[in-house]
């Protein structure tokens, strides 16, 4: 079984910067995308950023992009989220997840449980 660990996550200030890393575990090496997505509190699961497992192309929300960056170390089987410029918006609880492709909704998908990120002054 797939099992993902996201830290990283705390109260950060607007305009500031988080680093979120994700260790996976089991039998990941079948499935080639990995993600983030975010939930908002009374909000949907909403997608972020998607990677493949050859780190080649990467791939974010128009909510994100420019500020967000998504990277694998693949010796340590190991997912980051790197969130710079930060907003309110931006609160949310951040998962990483693993399926065959980079954007959530696959039929098989994995995910763990959860940092909280606040972003607020």
């Amino acid at each position: 079984q797939v099992q993902l660990v996201e830290s990283g996550g705390g109260l950060v200030q607007p305009g500031g910067s988080l680093r979120l890393p994700c260790a996976a575990s089991g039998s990941t090496f079948s499935m080639h995308g990995t993600m983030w997505a975010r939930q908002a509190p009374g909000k949907g699961l909403e997608w972020v950023s998607g990677i493949y497992s050859d780190g080649v192309e990467s791939y974010y929300a128009d909510s994100v992009k420019g500020r967000f960056t998504i990277s694998r170390d693949t010796a340590k089987n190991i997912l980051y989220l790197q969130m710079n410029n930060l907003k309110p918006e931006d609160t949310a609880v951040y998962f990483c997840g693993k399926a065959w492709g980079v954007v959530a909704g696959a039929a098989e998908e994995y995910w763990g449980q959860g940092t909280q990120v606040t972003v607020s002054s």
